[in-house]
């Protein structure tokens, strides 16, 4: 029981992860959760579909340090999802990825440090390692950023992370506009079939939260192990299950995207730390004295690699559909096909 008696904020809370979050917490014997956000309608839904009175709902935009001041009141912990995530979107609005996901990351670490909260979990992508768009180098800066906030709270507020790949069949993902596609008898439009991306579910996203949570230590980044699957292997995968004959339709790669994601750099794979199902990335605890550091350099590169979607376990199709099929949104739409 790690939530009996606390209370809880979750920036962002509306979204796919922020909700799987709430299911997960309200378990436990906790005092209160509360819901930040700046969407009053998916506020007003999930009120319905919630119906708990200790959940509790506050309007505001983390851009606006003054409307995270009141929410932020006597919460032991903090866990913040609120962040752009779509990469188009913020090819061409980079200043919007930078007002939330830095600028906004800033207000909800002063806020928390201000309130005296016990730990705050960040939560990244992997678009953030060799980044080349401004969703990934947004989140980068926010890494950086938090980092940088724990190293100047040795005995305050714990600031961590986690960072992790695409969230299958989460709002705004590929899984549900394929299915979309299949029901409406067209075929599937992917961008480059060899294009490979990790596979992870949304209890494993919130698996590796909590895991964070439970051992994080100042600035520590947790990473979780996924396989992954070519778009094409996906692609097939989801023709295969609903006996669709419609095949694919190659549109080409849209502002910003990569051929694939990394989770390690092959400079964090040096000094991170194998915990099984997990890799942690410990914080560089140095000063800017580098002089007292030139006989300890790191020059054991050792032929370390990154990590990422081309060199974990890359699924076929067969694997592919398996893990498909453990998805709630996969079973509700055979029941309906």
């Amino acid at each position: 029981m790690f939530f009996k008696d606390k209370v809880i904020l979750i920036t962002g809370g509306t979204g796919s992860f922020g909700q799987a979050f709430l299911k997960k917490v309200l378990a436990e014997d906790i005092k209160e959760v509360r819901i930040f956000s700046r969407d009053e309608l998916k506020q007003h839904d999930m009120r319905i579909s919630f119906k708990d009175s200790r959940i509790k709902f506050f309007i505001g935009d983390i851009r606006d340090i003054e409307s995270l001041k009141y929410p932020m009141q006597n919460v032991d912990y903090v866990f913040h999802a609120a962040a752009l995530k779509q990469v188009p979107t913020c090819e061409f609005f980079p200043i919007e990825a930078v007002k939330t996901n830095i600028l906004g990351t800033e207000n909800v670490l002063n806020a928390a440090i201000d309130a005296h909260v016990e730990k705050v979990i960040c939560l990244s992508t992997d678009k953030s390692v060799y980044p080349i768009n401004a969703m990934g180098i947004s989140k980068a800066m926010m890494e950086k950023l938090f980092i940088a906030k724990a190293r100047m709270q040795p005995n305050g507020t714990i600031i961590c992370g986690t960072r992790y790949g695409n969230v299958m069949a989460s709002r705004g993902s590929v899984i549900p506009l394929f299915i979309e596609q299949i029901k409406d008898d067209k075929p599937i439009t992917i961008t480059n079939p060899k294009m490979t991306r990790y596979l992870m579910t949304l209890d494993e996203a919130v698996d590796l939260v909590m895991f964070a949570f439970e051992h994080g230590k100042q600035g520590d980044i947790f990473v979780k192990k996924s396989p992954s699957a070519t778009l094409e292997t996906l692609a097939k995968a989801l023709l295969e299950i609903f006996d669709s004959k419609k095949g694919m339709e190659i549109i080409g790669t849209r502002h910003g995207e990569k051929l694939y994601e990394s989770l390690l750099t092959a400079e964090e794979s040096l000094i991170s730390e194998d915990l099984g199902d997990y890799f942690v990335i410990p914080m560089d605890v140095r000063d800017l004295n580098y002089h007292l550091y030139y006989e300890q350099g790191m020059d054991k590169q050792n032929g370390k690699i990154p990590y990422t979607s081309e060199n974990t376990k890359v699924l076929n199709v067969s694997d592919t559909k398996d893990l498909l099929l453990t998805l709630d949104c996969m079973k509700e739409a055979l029941k309906q096909s």
